[in-house]
């Protein structure tokens, strides 16, 4: 099921009688998720990715902007006329009844000519429970299960109506690392199986990124960027996207443009090709993760920007032009990690990923780098929006 979200907006009274102006959860969001997708809502918290999900599944009425399920006005619709499975952070599985009673329960309210008998809702349970794979747990409580079962009991019961649209919000929160690792993979599995279109919401961006066919990044109710997770995390629209995805976080520093060449500090370190330096085009979805960028943004001499690599654009090179303080080196078995300091860096620390490959002496008080300028990213000092260039060799 095609899901298409246009101009949705969602304000609330602010309750500071002193200050006027709606607090806006959700400000214009127009998206079109397609049929049988795994589309993640990504994003920090208070950023409006639950209250999106809340509209979507119709626990909330939208300020203004209309909801389509295909070509179907589902706006002004109950939760209990869309067509949707929903799985909540906390699971709300009933603790008196079995699993089995649980899974059964949503089949067992409906009416008219969904009715069902107990044979067919007793043949649907089964086939839910063998999805997630819990047929040996039916007659047990929840009290009795661990979280991760739990979590799969509450996903058998969202999907035992084979809904049109299964909606997770943050369904991995409540388990142990290990567990999580095992549930996406599940939920990912599920979600193939059954070709249900999907929409996952997590402020996890490796939980978002490891199992999504698109992402959605939002921060303060507005959508950053949108599209394939790889190609959001190589070509970022803006700084806040950039920070946001990739652990370890991107390095940012203050930088200038000057003479043709990318300065970080006092260093150049990286040539720019000449009149490369262009202000950003009307992107499409494939170019740059399906954000038009909104303001034009172009260098000239002298321009003060951000800089910002990636943990693993830096090579060790003994006569690398960026030199930094070296604060430590730890061995993470298949990459190293390197910490080190430089004046011109946002953070008090740098964190490099580096293959076990290079050598870095832990005692040398310094270490240099050359940046790999397919992990270089600058952005508008003003409104961090992202400026595109070509590099050439120093």
């Amino acid at each position: 099921m095609e899901v298409i979200l246009q101009n949705l907006t969602k304000r609330y009274p602010n309750r500071n009688k002193k200050i006027h102006e709606d607090i806006i959860a959700v400000n214009d969001f127009t998206f079109e998720i397609p049929d049988g997708k795994l589309i993640g809502l990504l994003g920090p918290s208070g950023c409006g990715k639950s209250t999106t999900l809340n509209l979507i599944s119709g626990l909330q009425k939208p300020t203004s902007g209309k909801i389509f399920f295909g070509k179907d006005d589902v706006t002004g619709l109950p939760p209990e006329s869309r067509g949707i499975g929903l799985v909540f952070q906390n699971y709300a599985l009933y603790p008196h009844l079995t699993v089995k009673q649980n899974i059964l329960f949503p089949l067992e309210n409906l009416k008219g000519k969904d009715k069902l008998s107990k044979a067919e809702m007793q043949k649907k349970a089964a086939k839910a429970a063998k999805l997630v794979q819990i047929q040996e747990l039916m007659d047990r409580k929840p009290g009795e299960l661990s979280g991760g079962q739990q979590q799969r009991v509450a996903i058998a019961r969202a999907l035992v109506k084979m809904p049109k649209v299964l909606l997770l919000d943050e369904p991995l929160s409540n388990l142990d690392a290990r567990l999580r690792l095992q549930t996406r993979e599940e939920i990912r599995r599920i979600q193939r199986e059954t070709g249900i279109t999907t929409i996952f919401v997590t402020h996890d961006q490796e939980e978002a990124m490891s199992i999504s066919d698109m992402i959605v990044v939002m921060n303060a109710g507005v959508v950053m960027q949108t599209g394939n997770p790889q190609e959001v995390y190589d070509n970022p629209a803006n700084l806040f996207v950039a920070r946001f995805l990739g652990t370890p976080p991107v390095n940012v520093f203050h930088g200038t443009v000057k003479n043709q060449s990318l300065y970080i500090g006092e260093e150049a370190v990286m040539k720019l090709m000449p009149d490369s330096v262009s202000k950003p085009v009307q992107n499409s979805p494939e170019a740059s993760g399906g954000v038009s960028v909104h303001k034009a943004s172009r260098i000239s001499d002298g321009t003060e920007v951000y800089v910002a690599v990636r943990p693993e654009g830096f090579i060790p090179d003994e006569n690398g032009p960026l030199t930094c303080r070296l604060s430590g080196v730890e061995v993470m078995g298949r990459d190293i990690s390197v910490v080190s300091a430089n004046s011109a860096s946002l953070a008090p620390k740098i964190r490099s990923i580096i293959s076990t490959e290079h050598k870095v002496n832990p005692a040398d008080p310094f270490v240099r780098f050359s940046l790999r300028p397919g992990k270089v990213f600058l952005f508008d000092k003003e409104t961090q929006e992202r400026i595109r260039f070509q590099a050439l060799e120093l």
